[in-house]
Protein backbone atom coordinates (compact mmCIF):
# COMPACT_ATOMS: atom_id res chain seq x y z
CA UNK A 1 0.00 0.00 0.00
CA UNK A 2 3.00 2.28 -0.51
CA UNK A 3 4.71 3.91 -3.46
CA UNK A 4 7.13 1.83 -5.51
CA UNK A 5 9.82 3.48 -7.64
CA UNK A 6 12.21 2.19 -10.29
CA UNK A 7 15.67 3.69 -9.96
CA UNK A 8 17.89 3.62 -13.05
CA UNK A 9 21.45 3.49 -11.70
CA UNK A 10 23.11 4.36 -15.02
CA UNK A 11 21.55 7.77 -15.42
CA UNK A 12 20.04 8.33 -11.98
CA UNK A 13 16.47 8.62 -13.31
CA UNK A 14 13.59 7.59 -11.06
CA UNK A 15 10.27 6.34 -12.40
CA UNK A 16 7.02 5.85 -10.47
CA UNK A 17 6.04 2.18 -10.83
CA UNK A 18 3.12 1.95 -8.37
CA UNK A 19 1.20 4.61 -6.49
CA UNK A 20 -1.84 3.17 -4.69
CA UNK A 21 -4.96 5.24 -4.31
CA UNK A 22 -6.52 6.05 -0.95
CA UNK A 23 -9.17 3.42 -1.70
CA UNK A 24 -6.46 0.76 -2.08
CA UNK A 25 -4.86 1.85 1.19
CA UNK A 26 -8.20 1.62 3.02
CA UNK A 27 -8.60 -1.97 1.81
CA UNK A 28 -5.31 -3.10 3.29
CA UNK A 29 -5.72 -6.36 5.23
CA UNK A 30 -4.72 -6.44 8.86
CA UNK A 31 -1.70 -8.59 9.60
CA UNK A 32 -2.32 -11.24 12.24
CA UNK A 33 0.80 -13.06 13.46
CA UNK A 34 1.98 -14.85 16.58
CA UNK A 35 4.07 -12.67 18.87
CA UNK A 36 7.76 -13.02 18.05
CA UNK A 37 8.69 -14.19 21.55
CA UNK A 38 6.03 -16.92 21.35
CA UNK A 39 7.22 -18.31 18.02
CA UNK A 40 9.14 -21.56 17.72
CA UNK A 41 12.63 -21.72 16.19
CA UNK A 42 11.46 -22.84 12.75
CA UNK A 43 8.59 -20.39 12.31
CA UNK A 44 9.28 -18.10 9.38
CA UNK A 45 9.57 -14.73 11.12
CA UNK A 46 12.03 -16.07 13.72
CA UNK A 47 13.94 -18.33 11.31
CA UNK A 48 14.49 -15.58 8.72
CA UNK A 49 14.90 -12.66 11.15
CA UNK A 50 18.51 -11.89 10.18
CA UNK A 51 17.74 -12.08 6.46
CA UNK A 52 14.76 -9.79 6.96
CA UNK A 53 16.80 -7.32 8.98
CA UNK A 54 19.46 -7.13 6.25
CA UNK A 55 16.81 -6.59 3.56
CA UNK A 56 15.18 -3.79 5.57
CA UNK A 57 18.60 -2.12 5.87
CA UNK A 58 19.16 -2.46 2.14
CA UNK A 59 22.20 -4.71 2.67
CA UNK A 60 21.80 -7.26 -0.11
CA UNK A 61 25.23 -8.81 0.54
CA UNK A 62 24.41 -9.45 4.22
CA UNK A 63 20.96 -10.84 3.32
CA UNK A 64 22.56 -13.29 0.87
CA UNK A 65 25.08 -14.41 3.49
CA UNK A 66 22.38 -15.01 6.11
CA UNK A 67 20.28 -16.92 3.60
CA UNK A 68 23.27 -19.13 2.77
CA UNK A 69 23.83 -19.87 6.47
CA UNK A 70 20.23 -21.07 6.88
CA UNK A 71 20.33 -23.23 3.77
CA UNK A 72 23.66 -24.77 4.74
CA UNK A 73 22.31 -25.67 8.19
CA UNK A 74 19.38 -27.42 6.53
CA UNK A 75 21.71 -29.35 4.21
CA UNK A 76 23.89 -30.45 7.15
CA UNK A 77 20.84 -31.57 9.14
CA UNK A 78 19.59 -33.63 6.17
CA UNK A 79 23.04 -35.16 5.74
CA UNK A 80 23.22 -36.14 9.40
CA UNK A 81 19.80 -37.79 9.23
CA UNK A 82 20.84 -39.84 6.20
CA UNK A 83 24.04 -40.97 7.89
CA UNK A 84 22.31 -41.94 11.13
CA UNK A 85 19.31 -43.51 9.39
CA UNK A 86 16.90 -41.21 11.22
CA UNK A 87 13.47 -40.88 9.63
CA UNK A 88 12.19 -37.39 8.97
CA UNK A 89 8.56 -37.06 10.05
CA UNK A 90 6.96 -33.76 9.04
CA UNK A 91 4.35 -32.44 11.44
CA UNK A 92 1.96 -30.94 8.91
CA UNK A 93 2.65 -32.73 5.61
CA UNK A 94 2.58 -36.28 4.30
CA UNK A 95 4.12 -37.78 1.19
CA UNK A 96 1.70 -39.06 -1.47
CA UNK A 97 3.42 -42.04 -3.08
CA UNK A 98 0.94 -42.04 -5.97
CA UNK A 99 1.68 -38.50 -7.13
CA UNK A 100 5.12 -38.22 -5.47
CA UNK A 101 4.00 -34.95 -3.91
CA UNK A 102 3.77 -33.58 -0.38
CA UNK A 103 0.23 -32.86 0.80
CA UNK A 104 -1.04 -30.94 3.80
CA UNK A 105 -2.28 -33.44 6.40
CA UNK A 106 -5.30 -31.46 7.54
CA UNK A 107 -6.67 -30.20 4.23
CA UNK A 108 -10.45 -29.83 4.18
CA UNK A 109 -11.79 -30.12 0.64
CA UNK A 110 -15.49 -30.42 1.43
CA UNK A 111 -17.79 -27.70 0.02
CA UNK A 112 -18.41 -24.71 2.27
CA UNK A 113 -21.74 -25.08 4.09
CA UNK A 114 -23.15 -21.58 4.72
CA UNK A 115 -25.69 -22.94 7.21
CA UNK A 116 -23.16 -24.81 9.35
CA UNK A 117 -19.70 -23.32 8.64
CA UNK A 118 -19.00 -19.97 10.29
CA UNK A 119 -15.30 -19.24 9.79
CA UNK A 120 -12.01 -20.91 8.95
CA UNK A 121 -8.94 -20.27 11.06
CA UNK A 122 -5.46 -21.60 11.77
CA UNK A 123 -4.28 -22.84 15.16
CA UNK A 124 -0.92 -24.49 15.82
CA UNK A 125 -0.37 -24.93 12.10
CA UNK A 126 -3.69 -26.71 11.61
CA UNK A 127 -6.49 -25.21 9.52
CA UNK A 128 -9.83 -25.62 11.29
CA UNK A 129 -13.43 -24.68 10.57
CA UNK A 130 -15.71 -23.20 13.20
CA UNK A 131 -19.08 -24.85 12.77
CA UNK A 132 -22.60 -24.07 13.89
CA UNK A 133 -23.77 -27.22 15.64
CA UNK A 134 -27.48 -26.39 15.44
CA UNK A 135 -27.75 -27.58 11.84
CA UNK A 136 -25.98 -30.82 12.78
CA UNK A 137 -28.49 -31.48 15.52
CA UNK A 138 -31.25 -30.54 13.13
CA UNK A 139 -29.99 -32.95 10.50
CA UNK A 140 -29.69 -35.80 12.99
CA UNK A 141 -33.16 -35.13 14.40
CA UNK A 142 -34.62 -34.93 10.92
CA UNK A 143 -33.02 -38.25 9.97
CA UNK A 144 -34.47 -39.86 13.10
CA UNK A 145 -37.94 -38.55 12.24
CA UNK A 146 -37.74 -39.88 8.69
CA UNK A 147 -36.49 -43.28 9.86
CA UNK A 148 -39.33 -43.52 12.37
CA UNK A 149 -41.87 -42.67 9.71
CA UNK A 150 -40.35 -45.21 7.32
CA UNK A 151 -40.70 -47.87 10.01
CA UNK A 152 -44.34 -46.94 10.62
CA UNK A 153 -45.03 -46.91 6.89
CA UNK A 154 -43.45 -50.33 6.39
CA UNK A 155 -45.43 -51.70 9.34
CA UNK A 156 -48.64 -50.27 7.90
CA UNK A 157 -47.89 -51.71 4.47
CA UNK A 158 -47.08 -55.09 6.01
CA UNK A 159 -50.37 -55.13 7.92
CA UNK A 160 -52.18 -54.15 4.75
CA UNK A 161 -50.60 -57.01 2.79
CA UNK A 162 -51.49 -59.41 5.62
CA UNK A 163 -55.12 -58.31 5.46
CA UNK A 164 -55.09 -58.61 1.70
CA UNK A 165 -53.78 -62.17 1.87
CA UNK A 166 -56.23 -63.27 4.53
CA UNK A 167 -59.31 -61.56 3.08
CA UNK A 168 -58.98 -62.56 -0.58
CA UNK A 169 -59.32 -66.10 -2.00
CA UNK A 170 -56.04 -67.56 -3.18
CA UNK A 171 -57.21 -68.11 -6.77
CA UNK A 172 -58.07 -64.42 -7.15
CA UNK A 173 -55.15 -62.96 -5.22
CA UNK A 174 -53.16 -62.03 -8.31
CA UNK A 175 -56.01 -60.14 -9.95
CA UNK A 176 -57.40 -58.39 -6.89
CA UNK A 177 -56.33 -54.82 -6.26
CA UNK A 178 -55.95 -53.59 -2.71
CA UNK A 179 -56.56 -50.13 -1.40
CA UNK A 180 -53.10 -50.33 0.22
CA UNK A 181 -50.03 -49.85 -1.93
CA UNK A 182 -46.33 -49.82 -1.14
CA UNK A 183 -43.78 -47.74 -3.06
CA UNK A 184 -41.11 -49.79 -4.80
CA UNK A 185 -38.41 -48.25 -2.60
CA UNK A 186 -38.72 -46.32 0.63
CA UNK A 187 -35.05 -46.37 1.57
CA UNK A 188 -33.83 -43.48 -0.56
CA UNK A 189 -35.54 -40.37 0.73
CA UNK A 190 -35.02 -36.73 -0.09
CA UNK A 191 -36.31 -33.72 1.79
CA UNK A 192 -39.57 -33.86 -0.19
CA UNK A 193 -40.13 -37.60 0.18
CA UNK A 194 -42.28 -37.00 3.25
CA UNK A 195 -44.90 -35.53 0.89
CA UNK A 196 -44.52 -38.55 -1.39
CA UNK A 197 -45.27 -40.89 1.52
CA UNK A 198 -48.18 -38.77 2.62
CA UNK A 199 -46.50 -37.05 5.57
CA UNK A 200 -47.54 -33.44 5.92
CA UNK A 201 -44.62 -32.48 8.15
CA UNK A 202 -41.82 -34.14 10.09
CA UNK A 203 -42.63 -32.86 13.57
CA UNK A 204 -43.13 -29.66 15.52
CA UNK A 205 -39.51 -29.55 16.70
CA UNK A 206 -38.21 -29.87 13.12
CA UNK A 207 -40.43 -27.03 12.00
CA UNK A 208 -39.32 -24.82 14.87
CA UNK A 209 -35.64 -25.44 14.25
CA UNK A 210 -36.08 -24.93 10.50
CA UNK A 211 -37.56 -21.50 11.21
CA UNK A 212 -34.62 -20.78 13.49
CA UNK A 213 -32.17 -21.74 10.75
CA UNK A 214 -33.92 -19.45 8.30
CA UNK A 215 -33.54 -16.53 10.69
CA UNK A 216 -29.78 -17.03 11.09
CA UNK A 217 -29.24 -17.87 7.42
CA UNK A 218 -29.07 -14.22 6.37
CA UNK A 219 -26.50 -13.47 9.07
CA UNK A 220 -24.33 -16.38 7.96
CA UNK A 221 -24.53 -15.29 4.33
CA UNK A 222 -23.35 -11.79 5.21
CA UNK A 223 -20.41 -13.27 7.10
CA UNK A 224 -19.59 -15.50 4.15
CA UNK A 225 -19.66 -12.48 1.83
CA UNK A 226 -17.24 -10.67 4.12
CA UNK A 227 -14.91 -13.68 4.04
CA UNK A 228 -15.03 -13.75 0.24
CA UNK A 229 -14.14 -10.06 0.16
CA UNK A 230 -11.17 -10.76 2.44
CA UNK A 231 -9.97 -13.61 0.21
CA UNK A 232 -10.17 -11.33 -2.86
Amino acid sequence: DGEVHINELKNGNTEMFWNPTSEVRRQRLKRHIVLFEEQMDFESERLWQHVTSAINKGDQHKATQEKFVLEEEQRNAARERRESGAEWKPLLFRHDAGTNEWRYKYEDLRPWDPLNDIAQFEKDGILQTMERHLSTRMSNHKTTCINNQITRHKRSAKDCRRRKTSDQPSNHSQNTESSCSTPESVQELSDDDGKYLGFESLCAQCGKEMNHLKEIHSAVLSLQKAQQDIHR
